[in-house]
Protein backbone atom coordinates (compact mmCIF):
# COMPACT_ATOMS: atom_id res chain seq x y z
CA UNK A 1 0.00 0.00 0.00
CA UNK A 2 1.39 3.27 -1.03
CA UNK A 3 1.75 5.72 2.01
CA UNK A 4 -0.73 8.44 0.95
CA UNK A 5 -3.23 5.58 0.67
CA UNK A 6 -1.88 4.01 3.55
CA UNK A 7 -2.58 7.34 5.29
CA UNK A 8 -6.18 8.22 4.36
CA UNK A 9 -7.09 4.06 4.91
CA UNK A 10 -6.05 4.60 8.83
CA UNK A 11 -7.63 8.10 8.98
CA UNK A 12 -10.99 6.63 7.81
CA UNK A 13 -10.44 3.67 10.21
CA UNK A 14 -9.98 6.09 13.49
CA UNK A 15 -12.89 7.98 12.36
CA UNK A 16 -15.21 4.84 12.27
CA UNK A 17 -13.76 3.27 15.43
CA UNK A 18 -13.82 7.01 17.17
CA UNK A 19 -17.39 7.55 16.46
CA UNK A 20 -18.70 4.40 17.06
CA UNK A 21 -17.96 5.04 20.75
CA UNK A 22 -19.20 8.62 20.33
CA UNK A 23 -16.05 10.02 21.05
CA UNK A 24 -15.51 13.46 19.76
CA UNK A 25 -11.88 14.85 17.92
CA UNK A 26 -11.22 16.97 21.08
CA UNK A 27 -11.91 13.98 23.55
CA UNK A 28 -9.42 11.44 21.34
CA UNK A 29 -6.38 14.63 21.17
CA UNK A 30 -6.48 14.48 24.97
CA UNK A 31 -6.04 11.67 25.47
CA UNK A 32 -3.86 11.13 22.94
CA UNK A 33 -1.69 14.60 24.51
CA UNK A 34 -2.03 15.98 20.77
CA UNK A 35 -4.07 18.81 19.67
CA UNK A 36 -7.68 18.34 17.93
CA UNK A 37 -5.76 19.61 14.08
CA UNK A 38 -3.73 16.54 14.37
CA UNK A 39 -6.60 13.96 14.94
CA UNK A 40 -8.17 16.15 12.35
CA UNK A 41 -5.73 15.52 9.36
CA UNK A 42 -5.05 11.90 10.50
CA UNK A 43 -8.72 11.25 9.75
CA UNK A 44 -8.66 13.30 6.36
CA UNK A 45 -5.51 11.32 5.30
CA UNK A 46 -3.31 14.32 5.70
CA UNK A 47 -0.62 11.61 7.88
CA UNK A 48 -1.05 9.36 10.46
CA UNK A 49 0.36 8.64 14.17
CA UNK A 50 3.69 7.61 14.94
CA UNK A 51 3.64 3.92 15.16
CA UNK A 52 4.63 4.25 19.27
CA UNK A 53 1.28 5.72 18.98
CA UNK A 54 -0.96 3.00 17.48
CA UNK A 55 -1.25 0.78 20.56
CA UNK A 56 -2.77 3.54 22.78
CA UNK A 57 -4.94 5.00 20.31
CA UNK A 58 -6.36 0.97 19.21
CA UNK A 59 -6.67 0.76 23.10
CA UNK A 60 -8.57 3.93 23.27
CA UNK A 61 -10.66 2.52 20.33
CA UNK A 62 -11.41 -0.93 21.19
CA UNK A 63 -9.47 -2.23 18.86
CA UNK A 64 -6.31 -4.17 17.46
CA UNK A 65 -3.06 -2.20 15.92
CA UNK A 66 -3.70 -4.84 12.81
CA UNK A 67 -7.23 -3.87 12.06
CA UNK A 68 -6.25 0.14 13.11
CA UNK A 69 -3.42 -0.48 10.28
CA UNK A 70 -5.21 -2.26 7.24
CA UNK A 71 -9.11 -2.28 8.53
CA UNK A 72 -11.57 -4.09 6.23
CA UNK A 73 -13.35 -1.30 4.08
CA UNK A 74 -11.88 -0.09 0.45
CA UNK A 75 -13.21 1.18 -2.62
CA UNK A 76 -15.86 3.78 -3.58
CA UNK A 77 -19.67 3.29 -3.72
CA UNK A 78 -21.30 5.87 -6.13
CA UNK A 79 -25.24 5.86 -5.28
CA UNK A 80 -27.79 8.05 -7.06
CA UNK A 81 -28.65 9.31 -10.51
CA UNK A 82 -28.49 6.85 -13.57
CA UNK A 83 -29.52 7.58 -16.79
CA UNK A 84 -29.07 7.90 -20.57
CA UNK A 85 -27.60 10.94 -22.21
CA UNK A 86 -29.14 11.85 -25.76
CA UNK A 87 -26.62 14.44 -27.02
CA UNK A 88 -27.67 16.49 -29.86
CA UNK A 89 -25.21 19.32 -30.74
CA UNK A 90 -26.43 22.29 -32.07
CA UNK A 91 -24.61 24.98 -34.14
CA UNK A 92 -26.78 27.78 -31.91
CA UNK A 93 -28.90 27.96 -28.57
CA UNK A 94 -32.11 29.33 -30.35
CA UNK A 95 -34.71 31.78 -28.97
CA UNK A 96 -38.15 31.12 -28.10
CA UNK A 97 -39.57 30.26 -31.64
CA UNK A 98 -36.60 30.37 -33.55
CA UNK A 99 -34.90 27.17 -35.01
CA UNK A 100 -31.70 25.92 -35.12
CA UNK A 101 -29.88 23.16 -37.04
CA UNK A 102 -29.06 19.67 -34.97
CA UNK A 103 -25.33 18.71 -36.69
CA UNK A 104 -25.12 15.19 -34.51
CA UNK A 105 -26.83 12.93 -31.99
CA UNK A 106 -25.34 10.43 -29.91
CA UNK A 107 -26.36 8.28 -26.79
CA UNK A 108 -24.14 8.21 -23.99
CA UNK A 109 -24.34 7.27 -19.73
CA UNK A 110 -25.55 9.76 -18.05
CA UNK A 111 -25.94 10.92 -14.08
CA UNK A 112 -23.99 10.72 -11.27
CA UNK A 113 -23.30 7.10 -10.82
CA UNK A 114 -22.30 6.50 -14.61
CA UNK A 115 -20.59 9.20 -14.75
CA UNK A 116 -18.45 9.47 -11.80
CA UNK A 117 -18.26 5.55 -11.51
CA UNK A 118 -16.64 4.92 -15.16
CA UNK A 119 -14.00 8.32 -14.62
CA UNK A 120 -13.05 6.59 -11.47
CA UNK A 121 -12.17 3.29 -12.88
CA UNK A 122 -11.00 5.02 -16.13
CA UNK A 123 -8.89 6.96 -13.94
CA UNK A 124 -7.73 3.72 -11.94
CA UNK A 125 -8.41 0.42 -13.50
CA UNK A 126 -7.48 -1.07 -9.73
CA UNK A 127 -9.99 1.33 -8.05
CA UNK A 128 -13.18 -0.77 -6.55
CA UNK A 129 -16.44 0.93 -8.07
CA UNK A 130 -19.58 0.14 -7.18
CA UNK A 131 -23.41 1.45 -8.08
CA UNK A 132 -26.46 2.43 -6.31
CA UNK A 133 -29.57 3.31 -7.47
CA UNK A 134 -32.80 2.17 -9.77
CA UNK A 135 -33.49 1.42 -13.54
CA UNK A 136 -36.04 0.53 -15.44
CA UNK A 137 -36.69 -2.88 -17.26
CA UNK A 138 -36.71 -1.06 -20.82
CA UNK A 139 -33.66 -0.74 -23.49
CA UNK A 140 -32.42 2.33 -21.55
CA UNK A 141 -31.86 -0.01 -18.38
CA UNK A 142 -30.05 -2.76 -20.11
CA UNK A 143 -27.54 -0.09 -22.00
CA UNK A 144 -26.49 1.45 -19.10
CA UNK A 145 -25.61 -1.76 -17.23
CA UNK A 146 -24.07 -3.05 -19.56
CA UNK A 147 -21.93 -0.05 -20.24
CA UNK A 148 -20.94 -0.18 -16.45
CA UNK A 149 -20.53 -3.56 -16.25
CA UNK A 150 -17.97 -3.12 -19.85
CA UNK A 151 -15.98 -0.76 -17.76
CA UNK A 152 -15.71 -2.94 -14.74
CA UNK A 153 -18.32 -1.34 -12.16
CA UNK A 154 -20.22 -3.73 -9.89
CA UNK A 155 -23.74 -3.44 -10.97
CA UNK A 156 -25.21 -5.64 -8.08
CA UNK A 157 -26.62 -2.77 -6.37
CA UNK A 158 -28.59 -1.55 -8.73
CA UNK A 159 -32.88 -2.37 -8.56
CA UNK A 160 -34.67 -2.55 -11.79
CA UNK A 161 -38.18 -0.78 -11.76
CA UNK A 162 -41.23 -2.90 -12.52
CA UNK A 163 -43.47 0.61 -12.64
CA UNK A 164 -41.12 3.26 -14.25
CA UNK A 165 -38.97 3.67 -16.91
CA UNK A 166 -35.29 4.44 -16.80
CA UNK A 167 -34.57 8.09 -16.41
CA UNK A 168 -33.61 10.08 -19.78
CA UNK A 169 -32.28 13.72 -20.61
CA UNK A 170 -31.83 15.03 -23.96
CA UNK A 171 -29.11 17.70 -24.05
CA UNK A 172 -28.70 20.46 -26.17
CA UNK A 173 -25.00 21.08 -26.76
CA UNK A 174 -23.83 24.04 -28.61
CA UNK A 175 -20.98 23.22 -30.80
CA UNK A 176 -18.89 26.38 -30.57
CA UNK A 177 -18.61 27.06 -27.08
CA UNK A 178 -19.63 23.36 -25.22
CA UNK A 179 -22.66 24.93 -23.30
CA UNK A 180 -25.16 22.59 -23.05
CA UNK A 181 -29.04 22.57 -21.85
CA UNK A 182 -30.79 19.94 -20.33
CA UNK A 183 -34.55 18.65 -20.82
CA UNK A 184 -34.41 15.69 -18.22
CA UNK A 185 -37.02 12.80 -17.10
CA UNK A 186 -36.84 11.45 -13.89
CA UNK A 187 -38.48 8.15 -14.07
CA UNK A 188 -36.82 5.26 -12.09
CA UNK A 189 -34.54 7.83 -10.48
CA UNK A 190 -37.40 9.10 -8.59
CA UNK A 191 -38.17 5.83 -6.96
CA UNK A 192 -34.95 4.59 -6.15
CA UNK A 193 -34.63 5.28 -2.15
CA UNK A 194 -32.58 4.37 1.03
CA UNK A 195 -34.60 0.92 0.92
CA UNK A 196 -32.61 0.18 -2.10
CA UNK A 197 -29.43 0.01 -0.53
CA UNK A 198 -28.72 -2.72 2.15
CA UNK A 199 -25.39 -0.99 4.24
CA UNK A 200 -24.38 -3.88 5.78
CA UNK A 201 -23.06 -5.52 2.65
CA UNK A 202 -21.60 -2.54 1.46
CA UNK A 203 -17.52 -2.99 1.69
CA UNK A 204 -16.85 0.94 0.61
CA UNK A 205 -14.45 3.29 2.36
CA UNK A 206 -16.57 5.94 0.60
CA UNK A 207 -20.05 6.50 -0.58
CA UNK A 208 -20.94 9.45 -2.71
CA UNK A 209 -24.52 9.91 -3.70
CA UNK A 210 -25.51 12.78 -6.06
CA UNK A 211 -27.31 14.62 -7.00
CA UNK A 212 -30.02 16.32 -4.26
CA UNK A 213 -33.09 17.70 -5.79
CA UNK A 214 -32.98 15.34 -8.49
CA UNK A 215 -33.60 11.69 -6.07
CA UNK A 216 -37.37 12.56 -5.13
CA UNK A 217 -37.53 9.90 -2.36
CA UNK A 218 -34.69 10.94 -0.99
CA UNK A 219 -35.29 15.02 -1.12
CA UNK A 220 -38.66 13.89 0.50
CA UNK A 221 -38.86 15.60 4.41
CA UNK A 222 -38.05 13.52 7.46
CA UNK A 223 -39.19 14.34 10.86
CA UNK A 224 -35.96 13.73 13.02
CA UNK A 225 -33.38 14.41 10.29
CA UNK A 226 -35.06 17.11 8.16
CA UNK A 227 -34.64 15.21 4.70
CA UNK A 228 -34.61 11.58 4.11
CA UNK A 229 -31.17 12.12 2.39
CA UNK A 230 -30.16 13.47 5.75
CA UNK A 231 -31.07 10.14 7.03
CA UNK A 232 -29.79 8.32 5.09
CA UNK A 233 -26.16 9.43 5.31
CA UNK A 234 -26.21 9.58 9.04
CA UNK A 235 -26.78 5.47 9.02
CA UNK A 236 -23.78 5.32 6.41
CA UNK A 237 -21.87 7.27 8.48
CA UNK A 238 -22.72 5.58 11.77
CA UNK A 239 -21.25 2.14 9.19
CA UNK A 240 -17.77 4.02 9.07
CA UNK A 241 -18.49 4.89 6.02
CA UNK A 242 -17.12 8.62 4.16
CA UNK A 243 -19.83 10.33 2.36
CA UNK A 244 -20.11 12.99 0.20
CA UNK A 245 -22.86 14.40 -1.64
CA UNK A 246 -22.85 16.73 -4.92
CA UNK A 247 -26.05 18.90 -5.81
CA UNK A 248 -27.81 19.83 -8.81
CA UNK A 249 -28.81 22.82 -10.56
CA UNK A 250 -31.62 22.90 -10.19
CA UNK A 251 -34.33 25.67 -10.59
CA UNK A 252 -36.94 25.10 -8.21
CA UNK A 253 -35.20 27.45 -5.53
CA UNK A 254 -35.05 24.74 -2.52
CA UNK A 255 -31.44 24.67 -2.07
CA UNK A 256 -31.99 25.36 1.96
CA UNK A 257 -34.33 23.11 2.12
CA UNK A 258 -33.09 20.54 1.06
CA UNK A 259 -29.07 20.62 0.88
CA UNK A 260 -28.86 21.66 4.26
CA UNK A 261 -29.90 19.27 6.59
CA UNK A 262 -27.75 16.54 4.50
CA UNK A 263 -24.72 18.46 5.34
CA UNK A 264 -24.80 17.75 8.61
CA UNK A 265 -23.87 14.01 7.74
CA UNK A 266 -21.53 15.03 5.42
CA UNK A 267 -18.14 14.17 4.61
CA UNK A 268 -17.26 16.06 1.76
CA UNK A 269 -19.79 18.27 0.18
CA UNK A 270 -19.45 19.11 -3.84
CA UNK A 271 -21.18 22.09 -5.04
CA UNK A 272 -20.66 24.62 -8.11
CA UNK A 273 -20.41 28.41 -7.11
CA UNK A 274 -24.42 28.40 -8.36
CA UNK A 275 -25.40 26.01 -6.15
CA UNK A 276 -23.31 26.84 -3.25
CA UNK A 277 -24.68 30.57 -3.83
CA UNK A 278 -28.49 29.19 -3.57
CA UNK A 279 -27.38 27.55 -0.48
CA UNK A 280 -25.87 30.57 1.15
CA UNK A 281 -27.57 33.24 -0.78
CA UNK A 282 -24.54 35.01 -1.50
CA UNK A 283 -23.81 35.92 -4.97
CA UNK A 284 -20.98 34.50 -6.96
CA UNK A 285 -20.36 36.78 -9.69
CA UNK A 286 -20.77 40.58 -9.93
CA UNK A 287 -22.81 42.05 -12.67
CA UNK A 288 -19.96 41.90 -15.71
CA UNK A 289 -19.50 38.11 -14.59
CA UNK A 290 -16.49 38.33 -12.46
CA UNK A 291 -16.33 35.66 -9.81
CA UNK A 292 -16.46 37.45 -6.53
CA UNK A 293 -13.91 35.63 -4.25
CA UNK A 294 -14.53 36.86 -0.91
CA UNK A 295 -18.24 35.46 -1.73
CA UNK A 296 -16.80 32.21 -2.77
CA UNK A 297 -14.74 32.31 0.70
CA UNK A 298 -17.75 33.05 2.92
CA UNK A 299 -20.21 30.70 0.92
CA UNK A 300 -17.85 28.10 1.29
CA UNK A 301 -17.68 28.94 5.15
CA UNK A 302 -21.22 28.66 5.63
CA UNK A 303 -21.50 25.33 3.86
CA UNK A 304 -18.55 24.44 6.00
CA UNK A 305 -20.82 25.75 9.62
CA UNK A 306 -23.83 23.81 8.40
CA UNK A 307 -21.66 20.42 9.82
CA UNK A 308 -19.91 19.02 6.73
CA UNK A 309 -17.00 16.95 8.58
CA UNK A 310 -13.68 17.64 6.19
CA UNK A 311 -14.49 19.65 3.24
CA UNK A 312 -15.95 22.06 1.32
CA UNK A 313 -15.46 21.39 -2.81
CA UNK A 314 -16.76 24.55 -4.84
CA UNK A 315 -15.89 24.18 -8.77
CA UNK A 316 -16.78 26.51 -11.78
CA UNK A 317 -15.47 27.14 -15.05
CA UNK A 318 -12.46 29.55 -13.58
CA UNK A 319 -11.06 27.36 -10.98
CA UNK A 320 -11.74 24.73 -8.33
CA UNK A 321 -11.94 25.99 -4.57
CA UNK A 322 -11.66 23.58 -1.25
CA UNK A 323 -12.28 24.86 2.42
CA UNK A 324 -11.09 22.12 4.92
CA UNK A 325 -12.45 21.43 8.49
CA UNK A 326 -9.35 23.13 10.04
CA UNK A 327 -10.14 26.67 7.83
CA UNK A 328 -7.57 25.88 4.89
CA UNK A 329 -8.40 27.70 1.88
CA UNK A 330 -7.20 26.54 -1.18
CA UNK A 331 -7.24 27.90 -5.11
CA UNK A 332 -6.66 26.23 -7.52
CA UNK A 333 -6.84 27.60 -11.23
CA UNK A 334 -8.29 26.28 -14.39
CA UNK A 335 -5.78 25.01 -17.11
CA UNK A 336 -5.41 27.04 -20.11
CA UNK A 337 -7.06 25.56 -22.52
CA UNK A 338 -6.30 25.71 -26.76
CA UNK A 339 -8.88 27.19 -29.13
CA UNK A 340 -11.04 24.32 -30.29
CA UNK A 341 -10.20 21.41 -27.37
CA UNK A 342 -13.37 21.99 -25.96
CA UNK A 343 -15.61 19.46 -28.18
CA UNK A 344 -18.11 19.44 -25.32
CA UNK A 345 -18.85 19.62 -21.09
CA UNK A 346 -21.77 17.14 -20.61
CA UNK A 347 -20.33 15.38 -17.34
CA UNK A 348 -17.34 18.28 -17.15
CA UNK A 349 -18.86 17.94 -12.85
CA UNK A 350 -19.18 14.51 -12.69
CA UNK A 351 -15.12 14.26 -14.37
CA UNK A 352 -14.22 17.38 -11.26
CA UNK A 353 -15.78 15.73 -8.46
CA UNK A 354 -14.37 11.87 -9.81
CA UNK A 355 -10.75 13.50 -9.72
CA UNK A 356 -11.28 14.75 -6.56
CA UNK A 357 -13.17 11.51 -5.37
CA UNK A 358 -9.85 9.90 -6.33
CA UNK A 359 -7.43 12.42 -5.07
CA UNK A 360 -8.90 11.94 -1.66
CA UNK A 361 -9.02 8.39 -1.57
CA UNK A 362 -5.63 8.39 -2.48
CA UNK A 363 -4.37 10.66 0.05
CA UNK A 364 -3.35 13.57 -2.11
CA UNK A 365 -3.10 16.68 -0.44
CA UNK A 366 -5.99 19.60 -0.98
CA UNK A 367 -3.77 21.73 -3.26
CA UNK A 368 -2.80 18.27 -5.12
CA UNK A 369 -6.66 17.15 -5.08
CA UNK A 370 -7.61 20.20 -7.29
CA UNK A 371 -5.11 20.30 -9.55
CA UNK A 372 -6.01 16.50 -10.69
CA UNK A 373 -9.72 17.27 -10.58
CA UNK A 374 -8.94 20.03 -13.04
CA UNK A 375 -6.94 17.54 -15.57
CA UNK A 376 -9.63 15.27 -15.15
CA UNK A 377 -12.19 17.74 -16.01
CA UNK A 378 -10.03 18.58 -19.13
CA UNK A 379 -9.90 15.15 -20.17
CA UNK A 380 -13.89 15.24 -19.99
CA UNK A 381 -14.11 18.47 -22.41
CA UNK A 382 -12.23 16.75 -24.94
CA UNK A 383 -15.13 14.74 -25.83
CA UNK A 384 -19.11 15.44 -26.33
CA UNK A 385 -19.89 12.84 -24.16
CA UNK A 386 -19.70 12.44 -20.43
CA UNK A 387 -17.43 9.94 -20.11
CA UNK A 388 -15.37 8.96 -23.30
CA UNK A 389 -12.92 11.64 -22.98
CA UNK A 390 -11.46 10.61 -19.34
CA UNK A 391 -7.83 9.18 -19.27
CA UNK A 392 -5.65 7.43 -16.38
CA UNK A 393 -4.07 9.33 -13.82
CA UNK A 394 -0.83 8.92 -15.13
CA UNK A 395 -2.42 10.74 -18.69
CA UNK A 396 -3.95 13.40 -16.32
CA UNK A 397 -0.78 14.04 -14.15
CA UNK A 398 1.17 14.35 -17.66
CA UNK A 399 -1.30 16.45 -18.77
CA UNK A 400 -1.39 18.57 -15.72
CA UNK A 401 2.06 19.36 -15.87
CA UNK A 402 2.55 20.63 -19.55
CA UNK A 403 0.02 22.71 -19.34
CA UNK A 404 -0.41 26.31 -18.02
CA UNK A 405 -3.43 27.82 -15.53
CA UNK A 406 -5.52 30.84 -16.56
CA UNK A 407 -4.92 34.08 -14.40
CA UNK A 408 -7.93 34.55 -12.00
CA UNK A 409 -7.05 38.15 -11.67
CA UNK A 410 -8.53 38.98 -15.18
CA UNK A 411 -12.15 37.32 -14.20
CA UNK A 412 -12.33 37.72 -10.29
CA UNK A 413 -13.02 40.36 -8.35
Amino acid sequence: MKENEKALSIGANIARLRQRRNMTQAALAERLYVSNKTVSKWERGLGYPEITQLPMIARLLGTTVDHLMLGDRHGIALAGNILTDCVKVTDIYPEKGMLANVKSVSTAVGGCVPNTGIDLVKIDGQLKVSALGRIGNDEGGKYLLSEMLKNGIDVSGVVTSSTSPTSFSDVMSVESTGERTFFHHRGANAEFSPADVNLSLLNCRMLHIGYILLLDSFDRADEEYGTVMAAFLARVQKEGILTSVDVVSDSTGLFAEKVIPALRYTDNAFMNEIEGSGVSGIPARDAAGRLILANIRRTMEIILSKGVRQRVILHCPEAGFCLSADGEFTCVPSIKLPAGYIKGSVGAGDAFCAGCLYGIYSGFDDRRMLEFASGAACCNLAAQDSVSGMRDKNYILEFIASHERISLEECTV
